[in-house]
């Protein structure tokens, strides 16, 4: 083997290496973006709960003010509407189950 190929095989085993090394390094690059996307994902989870349960609040505050508006803005009015509704709502179910 003469000196000029044992150069290129050392230049060629040096490239290598180096691939190597870069690959190793764009896998751990890969793994950390994973479990950041992963970590990511889970506060999107939590947020869109967040959300819904607010929407729910906000749906039924909205309901209550409905309800309170109509009675005139007297809460015990307002409580002796939704004790209506309320026994209304369970008259409805009994006949359903008959």
């Amino acid at each position: 083997m003469t000196e000029g190929e044992k150069k290129l095989i050392n230049t060629f085993e040096a490239r290598v290496r180096h691939f190597i090394y870069l690959h190793e390094e764009l896998r751990k690059e890969n793994d950390d973006l994973k479990l950041l996307l992963l970590d990511k994902d889970e506060e999107i989870d939590k947020i869109s709960k967040s959300l819904k349960e607010l929407q729910t609040n906000y749906a039924n505050l909205k309901i209550a003010k409905a309800l309170n508006a109509e009675s005139g803005g007297d809460t015990a009015k307002t409580k002796q509407r939704l004790s209506n509704i309320v026994r209304e709502i369970d008259k409805c179910i009994a006949l359903l189950n008959n």
